[in-house]
């Protein structure tokens, strides 16, 4: 066994289980991947929930309770959902408190139904940061054009964001200048712009998918050769513009005001090819100041082969651009990928969570009190 995720942390990556549930909580399996395997922050999403309430019968004596108040199952999901998140956030309090609230955070997404609503998502951040009650939460909201604005607004409320489904360099940088808009109103509304911090998430394995398919279609040998290099390009681009916009004028003013720098966090890094190393999503992105949210399977995986040899984004830029601009080169849209990729990502947590509803329900009907 290598020690290979404690030398990841000593690079500056923090390391996130994506991943949560009721029995990962009460069988201790969240506080020992903590003390044991350097996990430093939960993230979850419609899919993960509906998952892990589907499975098993960890829900049971609180969904026995909801369907005897005969509750709505929307409000079903959230007291269920929140309560995950309000134990794990306690779970992972000392982890907050020795990081100066950087990590030691769970993440909650708001309804995947609202991504196209920037003022729902606003009432609907609102709501969930006053449900969980935790100053370790982190309210999941899709970088999606009405997602934007609903950042800038969260955030200028001083509830921390964790920016999800960001797919483009485009969007990517509208999501940064987002976040510098909402601390600025943060800071004309006189919060203290120390306590509110938020990750940007980038996806990154869904990329090679959706592009490695088009190369396939190409098929020449120049398309064969760029297989597997899309989505690692496309994270080391982002670092880049990252780098570019947290030392910027308009950041160092918010800085000496308290400001966090909003950390860029790759998700999506289970290896989808097995053509590829179930380890390169963590490997080949190793930069200061990141989070790397893993399913477990890559944290093990990582944990047992990972090979961390340092920082591996810095003084790539000009290869990374290489590579995208010869796959544009082939006809294959960047952009039109990065849109499909979005819509879809929408759709699967949307799915996920009309799912959830429909499990939620069943579950409900099925623990009712009989009548009398």
């Amino acid at each position: 066994m290598t020690d290979a995720l404690k030398r990841l942390s000593e690079e500056g990556v923090a390391i996130w289980l994506d991943d949560l549930s009721r029995k990962r909580i009460t069988s201790g399996n969240l506080a020992e991947l903590i003390d044991q395997q350097h996990v430093v922050g939960v993230t979850t999403n419609p899919t993960i929930f509906q998952k892990a309430i589907s499975q098993g019968d960890g829900y049971d004596q609180q969904l026995t309770d909801l369907a005897a108040r005969e509750v709505t199952v929307e409000e079903a999901i959230r007291m269920i959902t929140t309560a995950d998140v309000r134990d794990a956030a306690d779970i992972l309090r000392p982890v907050f408190d020795a990081t100066d609230g950087q990590d030691g955070r769970v993440s909650i997404e708001v309804d995947p139904r609202l991504a196209h609503n920037t003022r729902a998502t606003v009432a609907e951040a609102r709501q969930l940061a006053w449900l969980v009650d935790r100053p370790n939460t982190l309210i999941k909201i899709p970088a999606t054009e009405a997602g934007l604005p609903a950042i800038a607004e969260t955030i200028g409320n001083g509830i921390s964001v964790n920016v999800t489904l960001i797919f483009s360099l485009d969007r990517y940088r509208k999501v940064m200048d987002a976040y510098l808009t909402g601390l600025e109103k943060a800071k004309e509304r006189g919060l203290d712009l120390s306590k509110i911090h938020s990750v940007a998430s980038f996806f990154v394995s869904r990329v090679d998918s959706e592009i490695d398919k088009r190369l396939k279609a190409v098929g020449t040998d120049e398309a064969k050769a760029l297989l597997g290099k899309a989505a690692v390009a496309n994270a080391r681009l982002a670092y880049q513009a990252y780098e570019e916009v947290f030392s910027s004028d308009r950041f160092k003013a918010l800085e000496k005001a308290g400001a966090n720098k909003q950390r860029p966090l790759w998700a999506s890094t289970g290896v989808k090819d097995p053509a590829y190393s179930d380890t390169m999503y963590v490997t080949d992105l190793v930069a200061p100041n990141t989070v790397n949210t893993m399913p477990e399977a890559t944290l093990e995986a990582t944990e047992d082969h990972g090979e961390i040899t340092g920082d591996t984004v810095s003084g790539t830029y000009e290869q990374a651009r290489a590579d995208l601009d010869a796959i544009e080169a082939l006809g294959i849209s960047y952009d039109d990928v990065v849109q499909v990729l979005e819509d879809e990502g929408v759709d699967k947590f949307e799915g996920s969570w009309n799912d959830l509803l429909k499990s939620t329900e069943a579950e409900l009907k099925r623990l009712a009190p009989s009548e009398g």
